[in-house]
C-alpha cells in the first residue's frame, strides 16, 4: 500500500468512507439534498438517450409543454429541470405566456432531471411503459392528485405535470419550514402505511435531510410510495463509486460504465482501440450486477458500420458520423469488405456526429502542427482544439502521426477550448498530492488514498500533468 499523504488523511477525517456494501433501504434518508437539486445531472441529449435505451414511449412523444408549445418529452423534462422560472415578487397576467415569464422572471434550475425521470416511473410507469393510457400521460407525476380526492383539472397534461412537480420540489427544498406542518428534517414521524402491500405495519422514521422530507410531503407513505422511489432510483442510477466513463474488469471481461449502465467490450482489441486496458478497475461479479446492462461495444474505433436500413457510418469515439454519399465514403479509402453490419441497438448506442461529405477533411480526427509556431491542434469535424502540453502526445495520442501544415490551413477551423482528458481518466498535478477522477468536464478529488484503493483504482493509472491542465476543469463532488 502506498503512503497516504497528509492531505488525504485530512480529507478522510472530513469525509468518512461509506461501505460499498451499503444499500439497504433507509426510510429516513432516501436521496441526498445534492442529488435532488443537481439540475445539471443530465443534458438534454442524456435524457433523450436514456428514454431511447429504456425503449420508452416518451422517447418519441411530442406534446404540449406547460406553455402550450409542442416539444419532445425529453425537452419538457430538461426545461422543467434546467430552464424554469422564478417569478416570486413579480406581477404576471392571469394566463402568462413563456415570453412574459422570460421578460419578467428569473431563469432557474429546479431539480435533477434524474429525479423527474424516477418520479415519472414511480407515479405512472411512464419510463418503461410502451403503450400508456392518456390518463397516465395527463397525470404523469401525480401532481394535484391528493389521496382520496379528485385530481385538480388545472394541472392536467404531461407538460404541466412535469413542470409543476419540478417547481414544487424546488419550493420544498428552498422553503423547508413553510408551512411548519410539513414534514421536517431532524424530526421523527410515525407512518401508518395503510396503502402498503409490502408492509402495513406502523414505522417510526427520523427524517435526516430536506430531500427526504420533500418526498414525504409529496407522498406521505413509506410503503409502497417512497420505497418504490428508492428502488427505481437505485436501479436507474446505481449508487456505485464508479462514475461515468469508468472501465471495470471482471475475470477476463471488460465493461464501460456509460449512462448509468454497464456495456461489455466484445474483445480486448475493441477496448484497446479506445482506452488503455490498464486503467480498468477490477471488481467482482456482485458489484457489476448492480448495473443494468446496456448495448455491448462490438466495434473498434474508426470502424465503418452499416445500419439495418443500409446507411453507412464512421465511428469516432462515442459518435457515429453518417456518410452523406458514396463518394464521401470512397474518399477515406475503406475497403467495402471492412464494412460491418450493425443492429439498431448498436446504432442507437452512439451519439450523432457531423455528416461526412466529399469536402470533409480528417474525418477520423488528426493532429495538425503549425509550421510557423510549432503549436499542435487536435482537429475534428470543423474545429481545432489546442494541445497545451506534450503530455497529451505521450498518453492519449501516443504514436499518432503529427501533420505539419501552413497556418492558412489551420485558419479554416474554428478554435475551441483546449483539448482535455475525458471521462474516467485519473489525474494529479505535478506539484500537488491531490488525485482527481475526471467526469463530465469536472475534476472529482478522491477524499482519501484509502477510498482510492478500496474502489479498486490503481496507482499506476494516475497521469501526472501540469497544474495548468488541472485548473481547466471545474470542481466536482468528492469521490468518497
Amino acid at each position: 500500500m502506498k503512503k497516504i499523504t497528509i492531505l488525504f488523511l485530512f480529507l478522510l477525517l472530513l469525509f468518512p468512507i461509506a461501505s460499498k456494501a451499503e444499500g439497504e433501504f433507509n426510510p429516513g434518508n432516501i436521496i441526498s439534498d445534492f442529488e435532488l437539486l443537481n439540475f445539471k445531472g443530465m443534458t438534454l441529449d442524456d435524457i433523450q438517450k436514456f428514454l431511447e435505451e429504456k425503449d420508452s414511449y416518451l422517447a418519441s412523444l411530442t406534446t404540449l409543454d406547460t406553455y402550450g408549445k409542442e416539444k419532445k418529452a425529453s425537452e419538457i423534462i430538461y426545461n422543467a429541470a434546467v430552464n424554469n422560472y422564478d417569478c416570486d415578487g413579480v406581477t404576471l397576467s392571469d394566463s402568462p405566456t413563456e415570453e412574459e415569464r422570460i421578460t419578467k422572471c428569473k431563469i432557474i434550475g429546479t431539480v435533477n432531471p434524474k429525479f423527474l425521470l424516477v418520479l415519472l416511473q414511480k407515479e405512472q410507469s411512464l419510463i418503461e411503459e410502451q403503450n400508456p393510457t392518456q390518463k397516465q400521460l395527463d397525470w404523469a407525476t401525480g401532481y394535484g392528485c391528493p389521496d382520496s380526492m379528485a385530481c385538480n383539472p388545472y394541472f392536467k397534461s404531461f407538460g404541466k405535470q412535469v413542470n409543476s412537480a419540478a417547481l414544487q420540489f424546488r419550493w420544498y427544498m428552498v422553503n423547508p419550514k413553510t408551512p411548519s406542518t410539513w414534514f421536517q428534517e431532524g424530526e421523527t414521524y410515525t407512518f401508518k402505511n395503510k396503502y402498503g402491500t409490502i408492509s402495513n405495519e406502523e414505522i417510526d422514521v427520523l427524517i435526516e435531510n430536506k430531500a427526504t422530507a420533500a418526498l414525504y410531503i409529496y407522498t406521505p407513505h413509506v410503503y409502497n410510495g417512497n420505497y418504490n422511489f428508492w428502488k427505481i432510483w437505485n436501479r436507474y442510477f446505481p449508487p456505485q463509486g464508479y462514475p461515468e466513463g469508468t472501465l471495470l474488469k471482471v475475470g477476463d471481461d471488460y465493461w464501460l460504465i456509460q449512462y448509468g449502465k454497464k456495456r461489455k467490450f466484445s474483445s480486448i482489441s475493441v477496448l484497446a482501440s479506445r482506452y488503455n486496458p490498464n486503467r480498468a478497475v477490477i471488481v467482482n461479479s456482485s458489484e457489476l450486477s448492480a448495473y443494468e446492462e446496456g448495448a455491448p461495444i462490438r466495434f473498434s474505433n474508426y470502424s465503418v458500420i452499416m445500419s439495418p436500413d443500409g446507411k453507412l457510418y464512421l465511428l469516432v469515439d462515442n459518435k457515429k458520423r453518417l456518410f452523406s454519399s458514396t463518394e464521401a465514403f470512397r474518399k477515406i479509402g475503406i475497403n467495402v469488405e471492412e464494412i460491418m453490419s450493425a443492429s439498431w441497438q448498436d446504432i442507437n448506442s452512439y451519439q450523432d456526429g457531423k455528416e461526412i461529405n466529399i469536402a470533409s477533411a480528417y474525418p477520423t480526427g488528426a493532429l495538425l502542427q503549425n509550421k510557423t509556431t510549432g503549436g499542435v491542434f487536435y482537429v475534428e469535424e470543423e474545429t481545432k482544439a489546442p494541445l497545451i502540453d506534450k503530455i497529451f502526445l505521450q498518453t492519449k495520442f501516443k504514436g499518432k502521426q503529427i501533420i505539419p501544415v501552413e497556418e492558412s490551413e489551420l485558419n479554416l477551423y474554428t478554435t475551441i477550448s483546449p483539448y482535455l482528458f475525458g471521462n474516467g481518466e485519473i489525474l494529479k498535478s505535478d506539484n500537488s498530492s491531490a488525485v482527481y477522477l475526471i467526469e463530465d468536464g469536472k475534476k472529482r478529488a478522491f477524499s482519501s488514498g484509502e477510498v482510492f484503493e478500496n474502489l479498486g483504482y490503481q496507482w499506476k493509472s494516475i497521469i501526472s500533468v501540469p497544474e495548468k491542465i488541472i485548473n481547466l476543469y471545474s470542481e466536482g463532488e468528492f469521490v468518497k
